[in-house]
């Protein structure tokens, strides 16, 4: 299951929706750009709670997902720890596999 959410996050890097790196994501998601944000599950809580904040107050969907190094990878980048995606679709989408991926592993 992680391999389909890290191919569609490689996916939506190729038609352009996916905006990758804490700096990049910030003023995105300030502008008003962001409908969904991805923080990696080692980032450090610094940065967990600075993106859980900016989104809660801008009403921005925001999920923990994958590891730095994995979603660096697939974003063809180094490692990173928080990717936005900036299309609605792709958001939609990629906010069902990955809230499906934690109901098939005992999630809620």
């Amino acid at each position: 299951m992680h391999d389909r959410v890290y191919s569609f996050i490689g996916l939506a890097v190729k038609a352009g929706k996916l905006l990758s790196g804490d700096e990049t994501c910030e003023r995105a998601l300030k502008a008003g750009m962001v409908r969904l944000v991805i923080v990696s599950e080692d980032a450090s809580g610094n940065t967990r709670k600075k993106f859980m904040d900016m989104c809660n107050y801008r009403n921005v969907a925001i999920r923990c997902f994958g590891k730095k190094e994995k979603l660096g990878g697939y974003t063809g980048r180094g490692m990173r720890s928080v990717v936005a995606v900036i299309d609605r679709n792709f958001a939609e989408r990629l906010l069902e596999i990955i809230d499906d991926h934690g109901k098939e592993h005992g999630g809620v």
